[in-house]
C-alpha cells in the first residue's frame, strides 16, 4: 500500500507468519492540513485473536485520533481489558509547528532519519498495554523536510534496515529492498511502514 501526494508519503509492507491467514498486526494512518498521525499495533501472539486485539487498538485510535497521547493510550488499554494484549507505536507529526513526537510500548521499532543527520532508534518502553495503565515514554523532536520515519513490527530484523538504502529519499526503493531482504517463510508477523516528511 503507498500513499503520495501529501505531505508525508507512505508505503506499507504487511505479511502474516507463515501458515497463518491473519496477520496479528494492524495499522493505520491519517493526514490531515495540520498534522499526520501513525499507529502500529501487534496483538500478542498470532492469528485471529491477535488480529482481534490490534484491530481494536487501531479502531480507538481513529476514533480518538485528535486527542492527547495520554487520552489515546488510556483508551486502547479500556478496549483491551477482555482481549489478550497488544503492543503499540503511536508517531505524530505536526506540521504547523514543525515538531514530531512518538512512543513506543513493547517491541515496535521506530527510526527517525533525518536529511542530514545520525539516525535515531526509539527504545521502546517495556511491556504492552492489556487493560491496565503501564508507564511509557514520550520523545518529541524538531521536524525537517526530508525526515525518513520507519515504524516495524517485531517480524522485522533491523540489522536490515542499516544498509544505505534505507536513506533513500525515494520510498519506492526502500520498500523494493526491504521485501528483496524478507524471507519467504517468515517466522512471524511483519509488517513494516516508511514514511518520509516533505
Amino acid at each position: 500500500m503507498e500513499s503520495e501526494g501529501n505531505k508525508v508519503e507512505v508505503s506499507v509492507y504487511q505479511k502474516p507468519k507463515k501458515g497463518n491467514y491473519y496477520c496479528g498486526d494492524s495499522y493505520f494512518y491519517k493526514e490531515t492540513d495540520k498534522e499526520f498521525v501513525c499507529a502500529l499495533a501487534d496483538g500478542l501472539g498470532s492469528g485471529e485473536y491477535a488480529k482481534e486485539s490490534s484491530q481494536a487498538v487501531m479502531d480507538v485510535i481513529e476514533e480518538h485520533v485528535d486527542e492527547p497521547i495520554e487520552k489515546i493510550i488510556k483508551e486502547c488499554n479500556n478496549i483491551l481489558s477482555n482481549k489478550r494484549g497488544a503492543v503499540l507505536g503511536l508517531l505524530r507529526i505536526n506540521f504547523q509547528e514543525e515538531w514530531y513526537s512518538f512512543t513506543s510500548i513493547g517491541n515496535i521499532g521506530i527510526i527517525v532519519i533525518p536529511p542530514k543527520g545520525k539516525r535515531k532508534r526509539n527504545i521502546p518502553s517495556a511491556g504492552y498495554l492489556t487493560g491496565y495503565h503501564r508507564p511509557y515514554r514520550v520523545t518529541r523532536d524538531a521536524l525537517s523536510h526530508g525526515m525518513l520515519f520507519f515504524m516495524f513490527s517485531d517480524g522485522v530484523n533491523e540489522r536490515t534496515l542499516s544498509s544505505k538504502t534505507f536513506v533513500s529519499p525515494n520510498l519506492n526503493q526502500i520498500m523494493e529492498d526491504f521485501k528483496m531482504q524478507q524471507e519467504e517463510a517468515i517466522d512471524d508477523d511483519t509488517t513494516f511502514i516508511a514514511m518520509r516528511y516533505g
